[in-house]
């Protein structure tokens, strides 16, 4: 049987179409898809928040084996979209390296995203942002500050600072997402991840101001520190979550991240995700 030159087996768009709709109801279970309309929105009709949205956009393109940018998540508004681009990627056998071969940036670079009504900005943080760093902690609330940095500081210390803004962006990955509030930029969330010494395996951690939490943000700046690690060739990501942070841990799991407990205390728990050779949908 000829597979092309990509190596995938061609696909018929009828198959392409009925994998979508496949995938679509494990994402959003419940879904009357028979009631969907194939050239009008699909998210508004089944009902997902940027979350599920984004973990649908990536299953498609785990199911089909086809990497599909962030850059091109706006082309894909409708379901007849969604199957005309699939189709599309696979056929054209450029369109749709494997993963491994991938090479990464050397450095992020900086997308923005509508998060809500608001667009959002997230940019790597670098020796410039300590002031913006400083702000940021100290805008957040002490339960918040304390599900972050499991201490209760208010003020983070100036040594505390420098580690957190002045990151080697090619090994370890420090994001800001931001804002313009009043004419001046305001971080109001930051994610990293830093390597461990063997350089396989990489442990994150992420805050949100407190007027984000449950807008879907924790989510797009999880899967940028996953994408670009994956890219890296990392093993795994894991984290130190507390026990009582329930939204992080429902977040970790919807991602595809396992909970075990950490050997190092019993008011935390260690999430870890394998990040290579990942069958089927992502964080489903």
């Amino acid at each position: 049987m000829d597979t092309g030159a990509s190596g995938n087996p061609p696909l018929e768009r009828d198959e392409i179409r009925e994998t979508v709709r496949a995938t679509i109801e494990s994402i959003a279970p419940g879904v009357d898809l028979g009631r969907i309309r194939a050239d009008r929105p699909l998210r508004e009709q089944v009902g997902l928040d940027s979350m599920d949205w984004l973990n649908l956009l990536d299953a498609f393109a785990e199911r089909l084996s086809i990497e599909v940018p962030e850059s091109d998540y706006d082309c894909l508004e409708t379901l007849d979209a969604i199957v005309d681009y699939l189709a599309a990627r696979r056929a054209t056998p450029s369109a749709h390296p494997a993963r491994a071969s991938v090479q990464p940036p050397a450095q992020p670079g900086i997308v923005r995203r509508l998060v809500g009504s608001t667009w959002i900005t997230v940019r790597p943080i670098g020796p410039d942002d300590v002031a913006l760093e400083a702000e940021f902690i100290r805008s957040l609330s002490d339960e918040t500050r304390y599900q972050r940095f499991m201490a209760t500081l208010r003020e983070a210390p100036s040594a505390k600072l420098r580690a957190l803004t002045q990151v080697d962006q090619q090994r370890d990955l420090a994001l800001a997402a931001t804002v313009i509030r009043d004419g001046r930029e305001q971080i109001v969330g930051a994610a990293r991840y830093g390597v461990d010494a063997a350089g396989t395996s990489c442990e994150f951690a992420i805050a949100l101001a407190d007027a984000w939490h449950g807008s879907g943000l924790a989510g797009i700046l999880m899967r940028m520190l996953i994408d670009v690690a994956r890219h890296r060739g990392l093993a795994t990501m894991e984290g130190i979550v507390l026990a009582t942070n329930r939204k992080m841990l429902e977040l970790a799991r919807q991602l595809g991240f396992c909970v075990m407990p950490d050997a190092q205390g019993r008011d935390t728990v260690r999430v870890v995700r394998s990040l290579q050779a990942q069958s089927g949908a992502t964080g489903v």
